[in-house]
């Protein structure tokens, strides 16, 4: 299985450097999408409801403080098989065109990030973490 750095690197090899906050919200997706369509994870790290969004955290602390992000070197893209690629492929497709904002605000309205963060006021920091059982869940009935 690969981890959340190899994602993150299939996707800059992809799509080219991008806000580290826009690189957060297309892992969350391929996650999501993953579970659905393929019923297994794309990787194993958490995705957390922060204020801004889901993030990973482990994403998170290895690019803190780049705003713009251009590359993984803790990842490799070669690691995902070909089915993690098209997933990969069609979340890029269909959301790699967004505004990181756009994307953010998005995730804002779906019920993993919203229920993951029920009863937190808005801005408050959390570490809660949004299940795979959410994310198939919802995405799966859309």
């Amino acid at each position: 299985m690969a981890d959340v750095f190899d994602v993150s690197a299939y996707i800059l090899k992809k799509a080219g450097p991008m806000t580290a906050m826009k690189l957060q919200k297309l892992v969350y997706y391929s996650q999501a999408w993953s579970l659905v369509w393929d019923e297994s994870p794309l990787f194993d790290e958490r995705i957390e409801a922060w204020a801004n969004g889901p993030v990973c955290p482990d994403l998170y602390f290895e690019h803190q403080g780049q705003f713009t992000v251009s590359r993984e070197p803790k990842g490799d893209a070669k690691a995902l098989t070909k089915d993690e690629r098209e997933t990969v492929d069609a979340i890029l497709k269909h959301y790699g065109n967004k505004r990181a904002h756009w994307l953010s605000d998005l995730t804002h309205k779906e019920d993993p990030w919203r229920n993951a963060r029920r009863g937190l006021p808005d801005g408050v920091r959390s570490n809660r973490v949004i299940s795979h059982a959410s994310m198939a869940e919802f995405y799966g009935n859309l």
